[in-house]
């Protein structure tokens, strides 16, 4: 009777690692495949306006996200103006810089070179991280980011088609983007003090519910700039294609991989999204020298490769602070009779827990960890 049960739980488990992983497939697949859709709209379909693209994305997605909470498939998040106001309106700020200045990138650089810039994030959010008081500064943490910061100046200098613009729209991107994840953080650390607004009133956000509250203060802030940039072009651009099946499929991959992300997010590990996100890295670089012809020189891949072993280097070390912080709060709970997970057994253990249970429960937050919730740029 045990071994069955055993056997049954074994096969339950290998059913939701299966799962999990294919999770992971499928965020790898997505976010790839809004990458290079977004680089052909913009580049080669004669509609660069990245803006527009970006605001359509955010109409789409709140507007389904909409349809589905007004359908009863998910419940409603009630929420005051002060609290929306407090919590939402800022990260939907950053975030909508974030989208319009990494969308217009796509317009004058390469994939490939774009994701290797990309390789700078840790560096941006060390930097505000420690100008705000969420990162600590230490000399060996400074000289970690020299080194990304080197691989990332070596892979530029090797770059063939290297225009400036292109190049501070990226960075710009990486800016604003690295400032909303330290607000989220400052957030979050408020709400465990007993200050967030936000998580001290039990609101709970899924997916569907994020994109409800997020994307329509995305698609304002960005009408500002459409308005005064890119809409006076548009009306004069005899060239410009609004073909429906384009624009719906380019929106509709770009809400699937918002309910991707949040599946990864609460399926998995971090040491999991880092991985998965260094594979789809390597994977769009190989997939634009084969689909655009974006020339990548042994010189950019070297750079990259120097940039890339640093920020996993970065990550290691973050995993073990981590590791190190939760064995402390373990070793001080067992005379409580409190049993803590260390933060590499995380993911087995939430596997064990689902297979048991038949189903998963998770609350997602306003927080990326390298994977970004509300994403339509991949």
């Amino acid at each position: 009777m045990s071994q069955n049960k055993d056997k049954g739980s074994s096969q339950a488990l290998w059913v939701h690692i299966a799962i999990t992983y294919g999770y992971v497939f499928l965020w790898i697949t997505l976010s790839a495949a809004v990458i290079l859709y977004n680089k052909w709209v913009l580049a080669y379909y004669a509609f660069p306006y990245p803006i527009a693209l970006t605001m359509w994305h955010m109409f789409f997605c709140a507007g389904l996200a909409s349809l589905i909470i007004r359908a009863g498939y998910v419940e409603p998040v009630k929420m005051n103006a002060e609290t929306y106001v407090r919590t939402i309106v800022p990260i939907g700020f950053l975030y909508a810089g974030t989208l319009w200045l990494g969308n217009a990138a796509y317009v004058y650089l390469s994939v490939s070179f774009i994701q290797m810039l990309k390789a700078s994030m840790p560096v941006a959010v060390f930097a505000v991280g420690c100008m705000f008081g969420t990162e600590y500064f230490t000399i060996p943490r400074l000289l970690n980011m020299l080194v990304i910061g080197t691989g990332i100046a070596i892979a530029s200098y090797g770059e063939i088609n290297f225009i400036w613009i292109g190049v501070v729209l990226q960075m710009s991107s990486v800016a604003t983007e690295s400032m909303r994840l330290t607000l989220v953080q400052i957030l979050l650390q408020a709400s465990m003090a007993g200050c967030g607004r936000l998580w001290r009133r039990g609101i709970k956000l899924n997916p569907i519910t994020t994109l409800y509250l997020i994307a329509p203060c995305c698609f304002a802030f960005l009408c500002v700039p459409f308005a005064f940039i890119e809409l006076p072009k548009i009306i004069n651009d005899t060239s410009v294609k609004l073909s429906p099946l384009i624009f719906l499929t380019n929106a509709g991959a770009a809400f699937g991989l918002n309910m991707a992300v949040f599946l990864l997010i609460g399926k998995t590990s971090a040491l999991t999204m880092n991985v998965a996100g260094v594979v789809k890295d390597w994977i769009l670089i190989l997939l634009s020298y084969l689909i655009y012809k974006a020339p990548v020189t042994a010189m950019n891949l070297e750079g990259y490769g120097l940039a890339f072993a640093a920020v996993c280097f970065y990550n290691f070390r973050k995993l073990q602070e981590m590791q190190a912080a939760s064995r402390a709060p373990a070793a001080s709970s067992k005379s409580g009779g409190i049993s803590m997970v260390p933060v590499q057994d995380e993911e087995s253990t939430r596997l064990l827990q689902d297979s048991k249970m038949g189903g998963t429960s998770s609350s997602t937050a306003l927080a990326g960890s390298g994977g970004t919730p509300l994403s339509s740029r991949g």
